[in-house]
């Protein structure tokens, strides 16, 4: 049973601001796992990446229901990829959950689906 949808696009130009404008943004955002991966990647590779874990991060809590905020931070979600490359939600741990990231020249976008 579908316990909760959850939806977020972003503007890639939008995560590119800002990173250029505060460094520490990905640190923020990725956990330190994300992070390893983020610092193996090229300049516009990491802007697609951070977009597409930022969207992914908060489509998911919305699907939970709480936005972020202080009942869930960007730091309680972690996403890794599968052997396939198929990324996925290991962080919360226990939960059911179907992640769906995709990009565009210009957008990042995930969908999350949280089942009982």
């Amino acid at each position: 049973m579908i316990k909760g949808i959850g939806l977020d696009i972003v503007e890639l130009h939008r995560i590119k601001d800002m990173i250029d404008r505060q460094p520490k943004f990905p640190g923020r955002i990725l956990t330190e796992t994300e992070r390893e991966s983020f610092e193996s990647l090229s300049d516009r590779r990491k802007v697609e990446f951070l977009s597409g874990r930022f969207a992914a991060k908060e489509a998911f809590a919305k699907a939970v229901g709480t936005g972020i905020g202080k009942e869930l931070s960007f730091q309680d979600i972690e996403i890794e990829k599968d052997e396939r490359g198929k990324p996925h939600i290991v962080k919360p741990a226990g939960l059911k959950v179907h992640l769906s990231i995709t990009h565009s020249r210009d957008f990042a976008a995930a969908q999350v689906v949280l089942e009982d």
